[in-house]
């Protein structure tokens, strides 16, 4: 069964690891941040109108072919 704790020979050891992954916490933070950011930045409505005009536009030439064609 492998070790998995490290040992450490100086209290300064201690100190940069526990300085080290404060600082990886901190930009997992960010990181998190900005992913909510851009995804709230996608679920604003402006950004849906363009591609539901086109859908509404496929549909109504759709339409009007069909009933052309009948």
């Amino acid at each position: 069964m492998p070790n998995f704790m490290k040992t450490y020979n100086s209290f300064e050891e201690i100190d940069y690891d526990l300085e080290r992954l404060k600082l990886e916490r901190q930009i997992s933070i960010e990181k998190l941040k900005g992913v909510k950011d851009e995804f709230a930045e996608n679920l604003k409505p402006i950004l849906w109108v363009g591609p539901a005009l086109k859908v509404a536009g496929k549909v109504g030439i759709f339409l009007l072919l069909r009933k052309m064609f009948r």
